[in-house]
């Protein structure tokens, strides 16, 4: 197959806001490919190289990008070949192998495709909500049902081998899929609820209410003595957090999969600064060996599996159950989320004054009787927090007046479309920032810019900020038909990609009276 030919596909989807048209194209697509070409095409129709980062910057692609071939003739293998060779290229001059890589396989390229390998290598098309689109097309080029591939790629984490074992073989191929100890499950999500109150009646009194911690959200596998640590977007963090792996090293058991949070606590057992914990997660961090001066806590509110027993598919209060008997003992105990179950009107609000009291977000109200649904932000789970916040995509920004000329101030802020195209904008703001705040915004933004203007810059889709907000309200303003009401900077947020971003259906929700 030609490289061409996911060329002409991307260019189909990103042209049309049709999710039915969007997944027909990549089906279209993955039914042409051939074995070893379905994963690379899987991976770039979704925005992602089936490498990972392959670190070349945006400068030295867009130098590249020059002298075009008249006609298409890299395939498909031709460009997945080349990533795989920039992937492991390391080492004393690796700088200059890379580019010497990219500056081949751009030779070889139309425009079109030199312009879709710079989004795709620099993180332009990395949307994350077409994952969603690209596993309906899956399901349609394989001819088998939607949720037997989403539940495999719940437990595979990887789409492009998803879309590999549907194709090659079906349903019965995809159902062998299970969960494996040492391969991380996409986490389960919450919604936002509006309400303490409103969450309780929605889900009823069958529910468990815990603390919603300002923390980073981990997953934790063991096998015997192996311990090993994902963050939220399934980035594997184990070298850094010694401490979290021999407080699970020391757990009554062979085998686990435990899903938490975890934060840095102060000496009265108030968080730190989120950023205090988020210290512990850099790649810095990682190279260099934990930063002792932060030590991180763990707080468990799930288990996944535990001595050769699957609970995906077990109610929460099954899994519940079988996380309070791995933690008993006042040795373990610390390590539990604390929260109540089936709690009284009365004991929610206590918990969550308690939770709020303590420093913390505020509850996560979620369902007794709900399943593991790994990647799913369904209502089972409902967040509430005393003020809305939103965490959406950073679009652009315009340079500041006043106090504040000569910084990237006003910032345009997009909400996750649900039908995997663009962002879409929801909104501007300037409010919250500190002068530290701006003097980062300035330095960082011209390098994720996919556009410079005399008022300032569009970016490439990358960087997620939390928005404290009052409410939502009807606007012609936007593509979206919304707008934020008072929005202001809470902090960027380096855990989550645009992936993790809030859906335009949750700023919707915030509507008054809707």
């Amino acid at each position: 197959m030609l490289f061409a030919d996911a060329v002409a596909a991307s260019a189909a989807v990103a042209a049309t806001r049709s999710r039915t048209v969007k997944a027909t194209a990549i089906a279209e697509l993955l039914r042409r490919a051939g074995g070893e070409e379905v994963q690379p095409v899987t991976a770039w129709l979704a925005g992602e190289t089936r490498q990972g980062r392959l670190g070349v910057g945006w400068r030295t692609l867009t130098r590249l990008t020059h002298d075009p071939a008249a006609s298409p003739r890299l395939t498909v293998s031709d460009v997945d070949r080349a990533l795989t060779e920039l992937a492991g290229t390391t080492g004393t001059g690796s700088a200059a192998r890379r580019e010497a890589v990219v500056g081949q396989l751009f030779t070889g390229a139309t425009a079109d495709e030199q312009r879709f390998l710079v989004r795709l290598l620099s993180g332009e098309l990395r949307q994350g909500a077409l994952e969603g689109v690209v596993l309906d097309a899956i399901g349609t080029a394989a001819g088998v049902p939607a949720p037997t591939v989403r539940r495999a790629f719940m437990l595979s984490g990887s789409l492009p081998a998803t879309a590999a074992t549907a194709l090659d073989g079906g349903t019965t191929a995809l159902e062998a899929v299970h969960l494996q100890v040492g391969r991380p499950v996409r986490p389960m999500l919450a919604s936002p609820g509006s309400s303490l109150d409103a969450a309780l009646a929605d889900l009823g009194a069958d529910v468990t209410v815990e603390r919603k911690l300002d923390g980073a959200r981990i997953q934790v596998h063991r096998d015997g003595d192996a311990v090993r640590v994902w963050t939220r977007t399934l980035r594997e963090v184990t070298a850094g957090v010694p401490e979290l792996v021999a407080q699970v090293r020391s757990l009554p058991c062979r085998t686990a999969v435990l899903d938490g949070e975890t934060l840095a606590l102060d000496d009265d057992g108030r968080p730190r600064a989120f950023q205090d914990t988020m210290s512990r997660f850099g790649s810095q961090q990682l190279e260099d060996g934990a930063d002792e001066t932060v030590l991180l806590s763990p707080f468990f509110f799930d288990l996944l599996h535990l001595d050769g027993r699957d609970l995906l598919d077990e109610p929460l209060s099954a899994r519940l159950d079988a996380l309070a008997e791995l933690l008993a003992g006042e040795e373990h105990a610390a390590l539990r989320m604390p929260g109540v179950r089936r709690p009284t009107p009365e004991q929610a609000a206590e918990v969550l004054d308690g939770a709020l009291g303590a420093g913390h977000e505020g509850v996560v109200v979620k369902a007794l009787d709900a399943p593991y649904a790994a990647g799913r932000r369904g209502r089972a789970w409902q967040k509430v927090k005393p003020v809305h916040t939103l965490d959406l995509v950073v679009l652009g920004a315009e340079w500041g007046y006043g106090r504040r000329s000569g910084k990237l101030s006003n910032i345009h802020l997009g909400a996750r479309d649900p039908d995997g195209g663009e962002p879409v904008m929801v909104g501007k703001t300037f409010k919250g920032m500190t002068d530290e705040l701006l003097d980062w915004q300035t330095q960082t933004f011209p390098g994720l810019a996919r556009e410079q203007h005399e008022w300032g810059v569009l970016l490439r889709p990358e960087l997620v900020v939390e928005v404290a907000l009052d409410g939502a309200q009807r606007s012609p303003r936007y593509p979206g038909g919304v707008a934020l009401r008072f929005a202001r900077v809470v902090r960027y947020r380096p855990d989550r990609s645009p992936a993790d971003a809030d859906p335009l259906d949750a700023v919707c929700a915030l509507l008054a009276g809707g």
